[in-house]
């Protein structure tokens, strides 16, 4: 489904674009229920002043500007004084990927190339890939001049949209930091390495989704509800030996795969 169609601009190269949503909300949701009967809980609309209860046809946007005082804006006038600049993904410049952290994004779309623009939105594609870089650009989306990070791969083009710098708190929380002696960083080195293999997003599974899916059936059809086992043995060990013992386990695990 097309969340949105653009077009990304930079210097005289205008692509029309089509931006598909990347991700999907595959996690269980509960309705609120009264305790009593098990009735679902509704919540009503009402004017605050008259009481009157309203649809959504009745409600219009407003800015408080006063103490009760308001302007109402509609979305038609939202709309007009957006320029066709505003409409458009203008590329503002160019950088490093690995220079972002990725606090900075916010939501992905995949991007595909709209009729007539297929042949610059790969030039586009390819020569990012090539020099290793994004590109950083800015439209306008709702009502707030919105950053987008252009990101090439192998397979297409992903736009995040991305947060201002005053919207994301410290990024790094000041800590102690303790000694670390260099054996420990060797054993830590070779727990990495020995637990180092390709991503594939593909062997990874919302387990307690699952578990909670289980608890749903398993409440339907009248059985108890077992609570799960509890594999932790509480005991603390010295890191060398919690070390030693991840780099066993990791081992044995690689080749029983």
């Amino acid at each position: 489904m097309i969340s949105r169609k653009s077009v990304i601009t930079f210097g005289m190269v205008a692509i029309p674009i089509a931006m598909y949503t990347a991700t999907q909300d595959n996690d269980i949701h509960f309705n609120q229920l009264h305790k009593e009967d098990n009735s679902r809980i509704k919540y009503k609309k009402t004017c605050g002043h008259c009481g009157k209860e309203i649809t959504s046809k009745d409600i219009v946007k407003g800015y408080e500007y006063d103490k009760d005082k308001y302007v109402v804006i509609t979305d038609e006038e939202i709309e007009k004084i957006k320029t066709e600049k505003d409409k458009s993904i203008q590329i503002l410049h160019f950088a490093q990927l690995d220079q972002i952290s990725p606090v900075y994004y916010e939501k992905t779309y995949q991007a595909a190339p709209e009729a007539g623009g297929e042949k610059a939105f790969e030039l586009l594609r390819s020569a990012l890939m090539a020099e290793q870089k994004i590109a950083i650009g800015k439209t306008v989306m709702g009502t707030k001049d919105t950053l987008m990070a252009i990101i090439p791969r192998q397979e297409g083009i992903l736009i995040s949209t991305m947060f201002y710098a005053d919207e994301i708190k410290e990024l790094q929380k000041p800590y102690t930091k303790s000694e670390v002696s260099e054996q420990e960083l060797n054993m830590a080195k070779v727990l990495i390495n020995s637990m180092d293999t390709p991503f594939d997003p593909s062997k990874y599974k919302d387990e307690y989704q699952t578990r909670l899916r289980e608890l749903i059936e398993a409440k339907i059809s009248g059985k108890e509800v077992v609570a799960a086992e509890n594999n932790n043995t509480g005991k603390v060990i010295d890191l060398m030996d919690a070390l030693k013992a991840s780099v066993e386990k990791a081992q044995k695990d690689k080749e029983s795969a």
